[in-house]
């Protein structure tokens, strides 16, 4: 019969994920224990697939503060159905298109660019396109403006 609770070890062996990293989760508040009569950490099952999420929403690029906003619409009470699931994903689809988009975009134009030679910020297609920092004035530009200057 299983356990209804994971220990940190086993949970790390589970999912792959150093202890310390879940004791860092834990910490951010991206995955929650119970403790037992020990004082022991005990995680519910359904912690597993929050850390595999996590780990999965990394390796995207995705940012802990954004993953932990999205694991907070998952409900506390019960593990998550495939209805929340859908809806955490849904949160992160819009920028994951325009990861997409962009990387796309590196791919297709990363052969002219390399041969370009021309060290300019200002036309540049992949950093500027459609000169869009020329407005701010001469100089460095931010690489990856979230709002102009």
């Amino acid at each position: 019969m299983l356990n209804k609770e994971l220990s940190v070890g086993q949970l790390a062996a589970r999912s792959g994920v150093a202890v310390t990293a879940l004791h860092f989760y834990e910490a951010k508040g991206l995955i929650k224990s119970n403790r037992n009569a020990g004082n022991q950490r005990r995680y519910p099952r359904d912690v597993l697939r929050r850390v595999v999420v996590i780990k999965i929403a990394q390796r995207l690029g995705i940012p802990l503060a954004t993953i932990g906003e999205a694991l907070r619409t998952l409900p506390d009470e019960r593990a998550p159905n495939v209805h929340d699931w859908e809806r955490l994903s849904a949160l992160w689809r819009e920028d994951l298109d325009e990861r997409i988009n962009k990387l796309v975009l590196l791919r297709d134009k990363l052969n002219g660019c390399i041969g370009c030679g021309c060290l300019s910020m200002e036309a540049c297609p992949l950093r500027n396109q459609d000169d869009k920092l020329a407005e701010y004035g001469p100089g460095a530009q931010l690489l990856e403006p979230t709002t102009p200057p």
